[in-house]
């Protein structure tokens, strides 16, 4: 019973959050607090000794950070909100959820958590700088805005690894109990979606009939980059016999972390780039879910 509701889970959020944009848009202050301790449970759960980065590993990194950068340099003159929304969806790292999707689709669980770790340290290095140039235009500095996302960002992505690794050497009955729980992660997850949820909610109410076009292209453009992630990984994958985590290394993403990411550091409005992202990975991943099950 509780697995069957768990895979109704992500649409009960995000319309939860929506008919109650004006009550859970208020709470968007704990959403960093919900993914420090989201992180932090997975990574209690992590043995870090059987951690392996390998080549196929690097090539994802690459087309990650590649992809990213092209994507919001060639769209920024067209469209910034455009530019910020679809970059931001392959900037963000590996879903803290992706370990559990890939060992139902028979993938390799370590390959993957290997790349979530490395595309976490990825995002800490690059996003201070494409936010702070994204940010240009504002009154404060590049350097000055540099180091503001930095300092938040470290602490964010780094701080929940560098506690789980302090608390497994100090106290390992509380870093193996709190591991044993980090299905958790879940619940949190799915309270943070309702909020930032309603929170590009009331962006996209605030903005008026005027942002239609740019959030249906938005949607079009994450939909779009959604499948190019997906069938990328899986082809890089597949050259390494991987195609499994290859897929879902690139393709499921941390979008709770994108969307406040996009609602903090960058326009509003893009936003609503990641909150459409959510979907469509969620129906490719529910496709996959289905054809497996459907094989066996």
């Amino acid at each position: 019973m509780l697995k069957k509701l768990k895979s109704y889970m992500m649409p009960i959020a995000m319309l939860t959050g929506a008919a109650l944009y004006p009550l859970f848009s208020r709470l968007a202050f704990l959403t960093p607090y919900l993914i420090f301790v989201m992180l932090f449970l997975t990574y209690n759960k992590l043995n870090l000794s059987h951690i392996r980065l390998k080549r196929m590993h690097f090539w994802l990194i690459f087309f990650q950070i590649f992809v990213s950068t092209t994507i919001y340099f060639l769209l920024r003159p067209v469209n910034e909100i455009l530019a910020q929304g679809i970059m931001i969806c392959v900037l963000v790292p590996t879903a803290t959820s992706a370990p559990v999707i890939t060992h139902m689709l028979k993938g390799n669980v370590e390959n993957l958590t290997a790349y979530m770790l490395l595309s976490n340290l990825m995002v800490v290095i690059l996003a201070p700088v494409l936010f702070s140039y994204a940010n240009n235009t504002l009154e404060i500095g590049f350097f000055s805005s540099f180091l503001t996302i930095s300092e938040h960002i470290v602490l964010l992505l780094l701080g929940p690894l560098v506690l789980a690794m302090i608390t497994k050497r100090l106290l390992p009955k509380v870093g193996s109990r709190l591991g044993s729980v980090s299905g958790l992660s879940f619940y949190i997850w799915t309270f943070a979606l309702i909020i930032v949820t309603a929170r590009t909610v009331n962006f996209i109410i605030m903005q008026g009939k005027e942002s239609y076009a740019t959030e249906i292209l938005l949607a079009a453009g994450t939909l779009a980059v959604c499948l190019i992630q997906f069938f990328t990984g899986k082809l890089i994958g597949k050259a390494y016999g991987e195609t499994i985590a290859g897929g879902q290394s690139l393709g499921q993403k941390n979008t709770v972390l994108a969307i406040w990411m996009a609602q903090t550091y960058l326009l509003p409005l893009s936003s609503v780039g990641p909150g459409a992202y959510v979907i469509w990975q969620n129906i490719f991943n529910s496709l996959q879910i289905w054809r497996k099950r459907k094989s066996l």
